[in-house]
């Protein structure tokens, strides 16, 4: 009994508790009242008309909207292929067919909230990685109708920390607080990154930790993430995402 007390008191110190604060936080921010009433429109943040001959992949992400905006973000993936004037963008939503191609604006904001860019790769990177992102999203195995479920996933976090992990040298990995980024079917799934910098451990995105150089250290629960991150110094408040200490 004393065991499960104190197991209790972990969950609700380290993960309750910090995420009832963020949802207090978000009930107090200015958001629209509906999908309809929000602003999709550029944020401005990628130039509005890429170089054409320079080839650039961006991982962007963006609060979602309603009261989930408390606990997730939203992500997806944009790429600029060489000798192209054009972006594209892919994301995984929860209607009609999950993938979408071109479906928003490359740096649109998402239910009125202005994104940012999580890992960007230009040049001729890009362009020897392009090939690989885009076989990494047509082998993305929940891209048919009905492949989407808000929670533990696959989601819209689901998919992009899928392609993430397909190419380790975008050298990221997606924010703390985009639930769904760890869910893996199966009771339990064991991955280790190609390059070895990075080991996943979740038991179907409901628990698990992660470990390495782009995790740092990671306690999982519920889709909730508490960890350090140690490339970067910060601390992984749950719900709220990255603290930077300096």
């Amino acid at each position: 009994m004393r065991l499960l007390r104190n197991l209790a008191l972990t969950i609700l110190c380290l993960f309750i508790l910090p995420a009832l604060a963020t949802a207090g936080w978000w009930s107090l921010q200015d958001r629209p009242a509906s999908w309809s009433n929000a602003d999709w429109s550029s944020a401005g943040i990628l130039p509005r008309v890429p170089q054409e001959n320079e080839a650039a992949i961006h991982v962007l992400a963006a609060r979602t909207g309603g009261l989930k905006g408390a606990f997730s973000l939203h992500s997806w993936l944009v790429i600029k292929k060489p000798g192209s004037d054009r972006y594209d963008r892919y994301d995984k939503v929860g209607w009609g067919t999950p993938i979408r191609h071109n479906a928003y604006a490359a740096d649109g904001r998402w239910y009125s909230n202005a994104p940012y860019i999580v890992a960007s790769v230009t040049g001729a990177d890009a362009a020897r990685l392009i090939p690989k992102l885009e076989a990494s999203i047509a082998d993305y195995r929940f891209s048919k109708l009905g492949d989407y479920h808000l929670w533990p996933g696959p989601n819209s976090n689901s998919f992009v920390a899928h392609v993430m992990r397909a190419i380790p040298e975008l050298g990221a990995k997606l924010p703390s607080n985009a639930v769904g980024r760890d869910y893996a079917p199966g009771f339990v799934s064991v991955n280790i990154a190609p390059d070895w910098l990075d080991l996943h451990v979740t038991f179907g995105g409901l628990a698990g930790f992660a470990l390495g150089l782009r995790s740092g250290i990671e306690v999982h629960f519920a889709g909730l993430v508490a960890g350090f991150d140690i490339a970067h110094p910060a601390i992984k408040v749950p719900a709220y995402g990255p603290v930077s200490l300096f």
